[in-house]
């Protein structure tokens, strides 16, 4: 695949993904029963959980990248890294923004320090610290490999989060769709957040694919007054 083909490719998947965002919405707002006990608030659930999946995602394509560049030290797994990394940040901005706000009507409380929050909140800091790492280091390649440890590391973190909920005493409710015995939600509960999933998945991963484009043409493209731009710019 060419590059044109690809931006034309991830435009469409971003694009496809914001349609299935926008019917996901109207499927909460319209369609999908009211939660008995919460009431509308719940609803936030449909962007909450989705958002989460989606930080994990990018998370675990930043670490399986990260090491895929500590071990060939092949540009194109950093720049997939620093893409995805990227989308674990904005998504994961997502998740935390709506949590709270579920939170105060359910907990009566925007935040507490509750196993799950906590970690997850840590994991969002790590990966703003994957971006401080990069560009504090005046060697890029240093830079890379640090950052590239960093993210690998706190990747670490997503097993922890996942089980946090049966291995401490927290406030956040368990899983009602990964679970052995099947999900527990509704049918239209369910197909409401499977299409919030899959808009989040296809907007995130569009959204990747033309930041790693992006990525490689800045990581080929010559510096500014070097001898093939015929010297420094006046």
């Amino acid at each position: 695949m060419n590059s044109r083909r690809g931006r034309i490719a991830a435009l469409v998947l971003a694009s496809a993904g914001v349609a299935a965002i926008l019917a996901g919405h109207w499927m909460a707002a319209f369609w999908v029963r009211t939660e008995a006990e919460q009431g509308v608030v719940q609803r936030i659930f449909y962007v909450h959980v989705p958002a989460a999946w989606t930080t994990f995602l990018a998370v675990a394509i930043v670490a399986l990248a990260s090491g895929a560049y500590l071990w060939l030290e092949d540009e194109r797994a950093d720049a997939a890294a620093a893409a995805a990394a990227e989308g674990s940040l904005i998504f994961g901005a997502v998740m935390l923004i709506t949590g709270p706000l579920w939170g105060r009507i359910a907990w009566g409380t925007y935040w507490t320090w509750e196993p799950r929050l906590t970690l997850t909140l840590i994991l969002w800091f790590t990966y703003l610290g994957y971006f401080l790492v990069r560009g504090s280091v005046a060697d890029p390649r240093r830079g890379k490999r640090f950052a590239a440890v960093v993210a690998v590391v706190g990747s670490l973190n997503i097993p922890l989060i996942h089980v946090s909920v049966q291995m401490f005493r927290s406030l956040h409710p368990g899983p009602v769709v990964i679970k052995p015995e099947g999900p527990t939600l509704p049918s239209d509960m369910l197909a409401t957040l499977l299409t919030f999933l899959a808009g989040f998945t296809m907007l995130f991963m569009g959204l990747f694919i033309l930041r790693y484009a992006v990525e490689r043409l800045h990581g080929r493209a010559p510096p500014v007054g070097n001898a093939e731009t015929g010297g420094a710019l006046t």
